[in-house]
């Protein structure tokens, strides 16, 4: 592993075609399409789900009894809860290490199971809704500043980067295509649909980001702070 800037680098040199997907992470702001997913996730053995909030209630209901040894929230999964307001619920360590870390990097292998951390096949994350909040009628700087994302696009993010092992989802117009593929491939995702998948992540998260700092950036400072009493030391 060679060193660039002082850090060192990992370079990976074996990856999989075909991936099995068994632990699937899903948090969802458009939960939209989401019943044909989860049914077709249901069909591929010793599947496990982990997910957050109002989507885990989601998948809860839909799955019903089923849901005893699939689904397990974020929280219990970590050890950690959630922070008020779902203020944080993923940033993790324990995620990212099962998002980041490679199957045949023996120290990887190692870290994973110091941590109890499992390795996640793929993530399904759309984000909150900056664009459409902040253009509302009516919407001020906090309604736009709490609908600014943080744990998706991380979350996304690392996914994509590791397109050679997880499969990265932030399109509810890909799931048929997923299911399809799973369908077809006993519950696999080749590589070319693991690369196109992070594509569009990064695409979708440099969008995201930019519409923030047009928005803020349009802004005046008493137009930023309008919404808010200053406390001020006199």
């Amino acid at each position: 592993m060679p060193c660039e800037r002082g850090r060192t680098v990992n370079k990976v040199s074996k990856v999989d075609d075909r991936v099995p997907i068994r632990r699937v992470l899903i948090s969802l702001s458009d939960k939209s399409a989401i019943e044909m997913l989860v049914s077709a996730l249901c069909e591929i053995e010793g599947l496990h789900m982990y997910s957050t909030g109002g989507t885990f209630q989601r998948i809860a209901d839909l799955l019903g009894p089923r849901a005893d040894g699939v689904l397990k929230q974020v929280s219990e999964y970590t050890g950690q809860p959630e922070m008020q307001g779902g203020l944080v619920k993923t940033l993790d360590f324990k995620i990212y290490v099962g998002l980041l870390s490679e199957p045949y990097n023996q120290v990887h292998v190692a870290d994973r199971q110091r941590l109890g951390a499992d390795l996640i096949d793929m993530v399904v994350v759309n984000l909150y809704p900056f664009e459409s909040v902040s253009a509302r009628s009516g919407a001020d700087a906090e309604d736009a500043r709490s609908n600014i994302d943080i744990g998706g696009p991380c979350l996304l993010r690392a996914a994509a980067k590791s397109y050679l092992r997880v499969a990265a989802v932030c399109d509810p117009s890909d799931y048929r295509g997923i299911v399809e593929e799973l369908s077809a491939h006993s519950g696999t995702l080749g590589i070319d649909t693991r690369f196109r998948l992070a594509q569009k992540v990064f695409e979708h998260t440099a969008r995201y980001d930019h519409a923030i700092a047009a928005y803020l950036t349009e802004k005046t400072l008493s137009a930023a702070i309008a919404p808010y009493a200053i406390a001020r030391d006199d």
